[in-house]
């Protein structure tokens, strides 16, 4: 495998340490998920005053972070239990109202694009799916929408989420969530041992997922495999709780350096209606979680989370963090983004877009 040129992985490595140390300064002020939205924050920066210092041609080391995305799984996976398993029942209420979700989301998004922002009906329609985000830019791209603002409003979609949701349940709980001090993965000797296991099981998890051509395979993967092994009793993973600030770390700086390119004007105007799409999306998302609990007697904390409309890997995060039934938590997202392709898939085939 051929290795990125030199300044490339320098600049990789002081985009992860900058993050690395705003996510310290983050979790010192008390925010949630810290280290993500800390790294995030310190790349984002980075991008928009030295963007003209990065080497031409720089690109994030993706199948870098599709390690920790798999460190990721295999801590979900992790969390596959039985009692996990009981649950799943109870999803004949859940999931029918993960495709209202959809639906409604998908509809409200368009109507704030095409008449707020002023996008043109491609452009509208596929920069306002609540998930599928690879599938929403090449669908969107064959449609002829602008593939910019596109991007921006879908990236956008995941970090507005991730901001708005941990501090959200922050309030709800009492206290921040997501800080890597208060993950209790175990800790000392015992947990230092699981560290290369949990990398190799990510490792090939991700091989697994990818080769089988799983939805969100380098997530999936791992999850399946180290699910597996939790449920036949054989592994009981005690990785420490650095691990995932890590990982964090990693997915953060990734998600930040995606602004490159961007106008400072297309930013802020994006970011007002990016909180306004999501604002309306997590009223829907409440709302549904709440009729759902009373019809199932799910936890609404679970569902809250289950119905945000943030990406697979930041959401699970979330749920890790809480320990809030992260594999269930999971599952409904993964829903959410098949129906969510599958409506694109057939708006697409109707050419209606």
């Amino acid at each position: 495998m051929q290795l990125p040129p030199t300044p490339h992985i320098v600049l990789t490595a002081v985009l992860l340490a900058a993050g690395a140390a705003m996510g310290g300064i983050f979790q010192w002020i008390g925010t949630p998920l810290p280290f993500m939205l800390g790294s995030l924050f310190a790349s984002a920066l980075a991008v928009a005053f030295a963007q003209q210092r990065f080497p031409q041609d720089y690109a994030y080391p993706m199948k870098f972070r599709m390690l920790f995305v798999g460190v990721i799984g295999a801590m979900i996976g992790a969390g596959l239990t039985p009692d996990v398993a009981a649950l799943l029942p109870r999803m004949l209420v859940s999931v029918p109202a993960i495709l209202v979700f959809v639906l409604a989301a998908h509809g409200v998004n368009y109507l704030v694009l095409r008449r707020v922002g002023g996008y043109d009906r491609p452009t509208a329609y596929y920069a306002g799916s609540p998930g599928g985000l690879f599938e929403s830019i090449l669908f969107g791209e064959q449609a002829g929408a602008d593939l910019r603002l596109l991007t921006l409003m879908q990236f956008l979609r995941i970090i507005t989420v991730l901001t708005i949701i941990p501090v959200a349940m922050s309030i709800w709980e009492g206290h921040p969530v997501g800080s890597a001090a208060g993950l209790d993965f175990g800790t000392g000797e015992t947990a230092l041992v699981w560290v290369p296991v949990v990398l190799g099981l990510s490792l090939a998890g991700v091989w697994i997922g990818l080769r089988l051509k799983l939805p969100a395979g380098q997530l999936m993967g791992p999850l399946l495999l180290v699910g597996a092994l939790s449920m036949s009793g054989l592994v009981e993973i005690a990785a420490p709780g650095w691990l995932v600030a890590v990982a964090q770390v990693v997915l953060g700086t990734g998600l930040g350096v995606r602004f490159t390119g961007m106008t400072l004007a297309m930013f802020v105007t994006g970011a007002g209606l990016s909180l306004l799409s999501v604002s309306a999306m997590t009223a829907i998302g409440i709302l549904l979680a709440l009729l759902v609990h009373q019809a199932g007697g799910l936890p609404v904390d679970v569902l809250v989370i289950s119905f945000a409309p943030g990406g697979v890997v930041e959401m699970s995060l979330i749920a890790l963090s809480l320990a809030a039934n992260p594999a269930f938590v999971t599952l409904h997202h993964l829903i959410r983004i098949l129906f969510t392709v599958g409506e694109m898939s057939i708006v697409r085939g109707k050419g209606w877009f």
